[in-house]
Parts: C-alpha cells; sequence; structure tokens
C-alpha cells in the first residue's frame, strides 16, 4: 500500500522534472531515464514513454524526430502550455516545501 501511495507522489514529481528539463532543452527517453535515475527515482522506459506521450496528448510536451546514427530519436520540448504548468507547479512546490521542511 505505502509503495503505491509513494509511486503516486512521485509519479508528479517526475512529471515536474521532465517539464523542467525539456523546457532547458530537448531531451528524450534514455536521457531522461538517467537524468531520473541520478535523482534516485527508478523509473524503467516501459513506464517512462507513456507518461512522454500523454504529457504530448495533453499539450505539454511537443515531439521532434532526430536522425541519431540510423535511428530516429524522438526529442521533447515543452510547449507554452507546458511552461505555465510548470511555472504553477513550481509556486505550488515551493509553497508545500516552505510548510513541510524540517
Amino acid at each position: 500500500m505505502e509503495d503505491r501511495v509513494l509511486r503516486k507522489l512521485f509519479l508528479g514529481f517526475i512529471h515536474i522534472h521532465i517539464l523542467y528539463h525539456a523546457a532547458e532543452h530537448p531531451v528524450y527517453g534514455a536521457w531522461m531515464v538517467e537524468e531520473l535515475r541520478e535523482h534516485g527515482y527508478s523509473i524503467s522506459a516501459g513506464t517512462l514513454y507513456p507518461i512522454l506521450h500523454s504529457m504530448e496528448q495533453d499539450g505539454l510536451l511537443v515531439r521532434t524526430n532526430e536522425l541519431v546514427g540510423g535511428h530516429i530519436r524522438k526529442n521533447y520540448t515543452t510547449t507554452e502550455k507546458g511552461l505555465v504548468v510548470l511555472a504553477e507547479a513550481r509556486q505550488k512546490a515551493y509553497e508545500l516545501f516552505k510548510e513541510i521542511k524540517e
């Protein structure tokens, strides 16, 4: 039960993390998996790609394709709508962390 609750909470953090990095520069799945691992999130490509697709469908990310080493790399960048959501998420996170910090 605890794992499921924590997973739901961390999923929101992962969305914010993706929006943040995709606002800085285009990101792709393998890079994002490694970046999240560096921050303690254990997420597989099989979990990440549906998140990226969902965020794209919601208009938060836009995808471009790039030919790299004979393969198509799907790069994601934050949209204007995604930037608005990111700004609101930052504000809410800041308020929450201010309140709960020890």
